[in-house]
């Protein structure tokens, strides 16, 4: 009997032995109930294999200098610090700074992810989180050096005095945005990395915004996008080239005063990523058509105008430095304003376009009659829209004569005179 207890009681020792060591070979984890980091050291940079040490901090504010941890290497090793915090809904800031590597997930979210060698920094990300429990989970590695790991997070001050970056971790911007930071400008060329503070490499999507005062002058904005990009400028969608591509870069010009609205959107399917955006002052003309276009301007002889005259009003904004404009009539009131545009064609197939200032151009129903060989074909254009470009009308064959023509009249049939319709140049180009 005596035999059997003491057989007994050695398998159970044996069994309290195997969990407790199986136990120490479990790298810990973040609990709800946890106050303090569950922390693992490696001494190597990969995180790999069993943890030299496991523990509990209370912060992760470490200088070692040219030191390290006690029981690990000065150089070449690694940390894992998880735990639970508790929140009520809101964006939250966080911040890490290190010497040498760092990476950050928030509910297994990466937001921070700077795994290279360099100098000591500090990262930030602002991150939307609801109501209840999160698991924060911070890695860290030394190469050689000095060793520093430090890290924090809190509410977000209200500080956001450059760009409002807002990243998706799909392509259509939809849902709450997964980080949300100060972007000093947007300029960023990822190649095939992974992009900066939490986005993976591909399929993914961002929205910039800012309000910066403009000098009253002309202003050319230039984007560049791998892939699709479009940018809004004080309401106006000014660029509009939403689809998968390499690098390029588009630009345009518009009219600015005072404070202004800025908007930029992209996407990143797969392969380099690239955005970037600048604006430059540009008070010089329009470029001119291609050659061997037709231009008739509003100071051509080509170009007649009916209605009342005092009704008219010119600026020197526009193709050549001019145009002319006036408010807009809900319905073909009596005398009402009208132009026509006459050129001087060979017979012909041409591509006709009309020039949108941007300036007192404001209709969005702006109403374009092309006379061509085969007909009359209305065209409805958003002046709004566009600002000091060429919107093409459409292909048509041309019969070489005075019966050729583009029209244009106030009539939009907006409320009345509650916009503006602009009059500029219309071309022909040979197809």
């Amino acid at each position: 009997m005596y035999r059997k207890l003491m057989i007994l009681l050695a398998l159970f020792i044996g069994l309290l032995v195997f969990q407790q060591t199986a136990l120490a070979q479990d790298v810990p984890t973040g609990q709800h109930t946890d106050s303090v980091w569950q922390v693992s050291y490696w001494n190597n940079k990969t995180l790999g294999g069993n943890p030299i040490v496991q523990t509990a901090e209370s912060n992760i504010d470490w200088d070692w200098g040219t030191g390290g941890p006690n029981g690990l290497p000065a150089d070449g090793f690694s940390a894992r610090w998880a735990k639970y915090i508790d929140v009520t809904g809101g964006t939250y800031r966080f911040s890490a700074t290190a010497d040498d590597g760092i990476r950050v997930y928030v509910d297994g979210n990466r937001i921070i992810n700077e795994w290279s060698d360099h100098p000591a920094q500090n990262f930030i990300a602002d991150v939307t989180l609801s109501s209840g429990h999160h698991e924060v989970v911070v890695e860290y590695y030394e190469n050689g050096g000095f060793a520093l790991a430090q890290f924090s997070w809190g509410p977000k001050p209200n500080d956001i005095v450059n760009w409002r970056g807002e990243y998706f971790l799909n392509r259509t911007l939809t849902g709450p945005p997964i980080l949300v930071r100060d972007d000093a400008n947007i300029n960023f060329n990822w190649g095939y990395g992974v992009v900066a503070h939490g986005m993976s490499d591909d399929n993914f999507s961002a929205r910039w915004t800012r309000t910066v005062n403009f000098p009253a002058g002309n202003y050319r904005f230039t984007t560049t996008g791998d892939d699709g990009v479009r940018l809004w400028v004080n309401g106006h969608l000014l660029i509009d080239k939403w689809f998968d591509q390499s690098a390029s870069t588009y630009s345009d010009v518009i009219h600015l005063s005072g404070d202004v609205p800025i908007k930029m959107e992209y996407y990143e399917h797969g392969g380099l990523a690239v955005a970037q955006l600048s604006w430059t002052l540009d008070n010089g003309n329009p470029p001119p058509p291609p050659s061997g276009s037709v231009v008739i301007d509003n100071s051509s002889p080509g170009f007649v105008t009916g209605g009342t005259a005092s009704s008219w009003r010119s600026s020197t904004v526009g193709y050549n430095s001019g145009m002319i404009w006036t408010y807009n009539n809900d319905y073909a009131r009596g005398n009402y304003n009208w132009a026509r545009w006459y050129p001087s064609l060979a017979a012909g197939r041409y591509e006709v376009f009309v020039f949108i200032p941007s300036q007192n151009a404001t209709t969005t129903a702006a109403r374009y009659w092309v006379s061509h060989r085969d007909g009359f074909t209305l065209k409805i254009v958003n002046q709004l829209a566009y600002s000091d470009q060429w919107v093409s009308l459409g292909t048509y064959w041309f019969r070489g004569s005075s019966s050729d023509y583009v029209s244009l009249s106030d009539v939009t049939g907006e409320k009345y005179l509650s916009r503006i319709v602009g009059f500029d140049a219309v071309k022909w180009e040979s197809r």
